[in-house]
């Protein structure tokens, strides 16, 4: 448990760094309105941010994500790994259902965090603003509106993650075991980086009409009166003003994000447990010298 959150926290960190830019434009693209849309797409919202905002506008509420990386990737990988070790048999199910379990438990400090993250990033420059920071943002949704408005887009999310995290360690134990990743491998950054970057991809088309429901569920009421009473509410209102493709907004931004985040943060993971636990299986080689090379550490097998 202890060598899964150390690797958790150093792929997640490496996840949010390199794609926070990216989610920032999707969460914008999102719940921008359609009689008056300000971006044009994710080209055009990338350059009106930093036009306007600078490069830093671009990383608007990074301090949530950040805050609560540490939980969301011990919870993660400790979770996914002791539940298919208790399932005992690392099958094609075995691996979704250990994703999903680690998905659903995790959604405890996700949707908080994302609540703060999506209203920061929505929120104005100038010199008045309406939120400090992260902790800022969740102590006055606490005082306005209780615990329950604190998990704002709790169910949403619930119905985003548990499917999503299945599909995302599923798609990364098969990939990496037809690429043949192992220790040594001269190859095996560059198969790392296309495993967990085609994994994130897949995790996000498998659930996204469902975090776009969730993102403007999180935004209803942060400019103006409130417009959804709930999920089925959100979707309906949505379907009829804008079709079937307002649950595509941001995909665009959110598969480039994809690709280099989940890259980043499965290979970050795998590289470190695969060393760290390499080093530990060649301390106990030295008192039997018949001790069997270590393969190749993944998350989802440990």
């Amino acid at each position: 448990m202890a060598l899964d959150f150390l690797a958790g926290c150093a792929g997640g960190v490496a996840g949010v760094l390199v794609g926070h830019p990216f989610d920032t434009v999707k969460v914008r693209l999102q719940v921008q309105s359609v009689e008056k849309p300000q971006y044009r797409g994710t080209l055009h919202c990338f350059q009106s941010i930093i036009k306007q905002e600078s490069v830093l506008g671009l990383y608007k509420g990074l301090g949530s994500p950040l805050m609560g990386l540490t939980f969301i990737n011990a919870l993660v990988f400790g979770v996914q790994g002791n539940t298919l070790r208790a399932l005992g048999c690392d099958s094609p199910l075995n691996q979704f259902l250990a994703g999903a379990a680690a998905g659903a438990i995790q959604c405890v400090i996700c949707c908080p965090m994302e609540l703060a993250k999506t209203r920061l990033q929505l929120q104005d420059t100038g010199s008045v603003r309406t939120y400090k920071g992260s902790l800022d943002c969740l102590a006055q949704i606490y005082q306005q509106e209780g615990l329950r408005g604190i998990n704002r887009g709790m169910v949403s999310t619930l119905l985003r993650e548990t499917p999503s995290f299945g599909v995302y360690f599923l798609t990364y134990d098969v990939l990496t075991r037809a690429l043949g990743c192992e220790p040594g491998d001269r190859l095996l950054v560059p198969k790392l980086l296309l495993a967990g970057g085609t994994s994130g991809i897949m995790s996000w088309l498998s659930t996204y009409p469902v975090d776009v429901v969730k993102s403007r569920l999180q935004a209803d009421g942060l400019q103006g009166a409130p417009r959804y009473r709930g999920i089925l509410d959100c979707a309906h209102q949505s379907y009829q003003a804008e079709g079937w493709r307002v649950f595509t907004r941001g995909l665009a931004s959110t598969l480039l994000r994809a690709f280099p985040v989940n890259a980043a943060t499965f290979a970050t993971v795998t590289v470190v447990l695969t060393y760290t636990r390499g080093e530990d299986n060649r301390s106990e080689g030295e008192a039997t010298s018949t001790a069997p090379r270590p393969a190749l550490a993944q998350p989802s097998s440990l």
